[in-house]
């Protein structure tokens, strides 16, 4: 699932709608702040964001407001993405960029970051291992994770989630991968654990640049 149609057709505008309201209304879901939380505890203030996948922009939006000094979401849904960037002129952020399109294939002509944020978004793209390598060796210095943890009660969740998908033509797919196979991909590209915690069935975890 590399291209852009294919994230769009499930990441729709209704979708982006409804999450923007509920990100206005309550703030980032829990597994999310509590990756905003952990980010901010090693200080961003000045540093370089790049938001991969990032949605609506929860995580952007609240490290701009803690004083990331620059922002970049590279988002393949395109309703997403207008949803970010409303968000952020509400929010007065500019400077922000908004870039449409898989990473994977932007990952050459986009610049490094001090901080690099994956939420959510290696459970649903199906080259994960590429995804997190590339996104890996633009982190500077931090990498922060929020992905589906490894137990059976999540894995048979997925199933019956990938069921529906499947019934309602979706092309889009979830899955379900090791923490220890994660940890070793990133390890490979010169990043060590630094702080992980359960959130319900989500694992949240930041890596730091050896």
């Amino acid at each position: 699932m590399t291209s852009t149609s294919q994230f769009g057709g499930f990441y729709n505008e209704k979708r982006a709608a409804s999450d923007l309201r509920h990100y206005r209304k309550n703030g980032p879901v829990t597994p999310t702040r509590t990756l905003i939380a952990a980010l901010r505890a090693e200080g961003v203030e000045g540093a370089t964001l790049l938001d991969i996948g990032g949605g609506i922009g929860a995580v952007h939006h609240e490290l701009v407001d803690a004083g990331v000094a620059r922002a970049t979401l590279v988002e393949a849904s395109a309703a997403y993405l207008d949803a970010a960037r409303e968000e952020s002129e509400r929010r007065g952020h500019g400077h922000v960029t908004h870039l449409h399109g898989d990473f994977v294939e932007l990952a050459e002509s986009i610049p490094s970051a001090d901080v690099v944020t994956l939420e959510g978004v290696i459970n649903v793209y199906p080259d994960w291992e590429r995804l997190l390598g590339l996104a890996a060796q633009h982190a500077q210095h931090l990498c922060g994770l929020v992905y589906p943890r490894d137990t059976p009660s999540v894995r048979f969740v997925v199933v019956m989630m990938n069921g529906v998908l499947r019934l309602l033509r979706k092309e889009v797919r979830a899955s379900v991968h090791p923490g220890d196979a994660v940890e070793r991909v990133l390890r490979e590209h010169g990043l060590s654990p630094h702080t992980s915690q359960q959130v319900g069935p989500w694992q949240v975890a930041v890596y730091r640049r050896r």
